[in-house]
């Protein structure tokens, strides 16, 4: 058995407003409700993954000690040393014409 929707009065800024019905025109989102709906699905299951990482931090961090500023800088500039940088193909400039 599915759940029934439930119909809420909220005040929302106008710019999340527009970005959905933009999405509505757009055909990328049903209804502003979906949207909406979509919207807070998204924030609490990102709200969700970012407790589960502070839990695995805080176990880890338990297990062997709490994760210093100058590790974390260490591993940034290793992380920055092995990245492989990847973009997209370049386009050269059109030769300029002589006369």
């Amino acid at each position: 058995m599915t759940q029934q929707k439930r119909r809420l009065t909220v005040t929302v800024d106008p710019e999340p407003v527009e970005a959905a019905n933009r999405a509505v025109a757009s055909g990328s989102a049903d209804s502003l409700s979906g949207w909406v709906n979509a919207a807070l699905t998204d924030r609490a299951r990102r709200d969700q993954q970012l407790a589960r990482l502070g839990d695995a931090l805080a176990d880890y961090e338990a297990e062997f000690g709490e994760i210093s500023t100058e590790e974390i800088a260490q591993q940034r500039r290793s992380d920055r040393q092995r990245a492989v940088v990847v973009r997209g193909p370049h386009k050269r400039p059109a030769k300029a014409k002589t006369a």
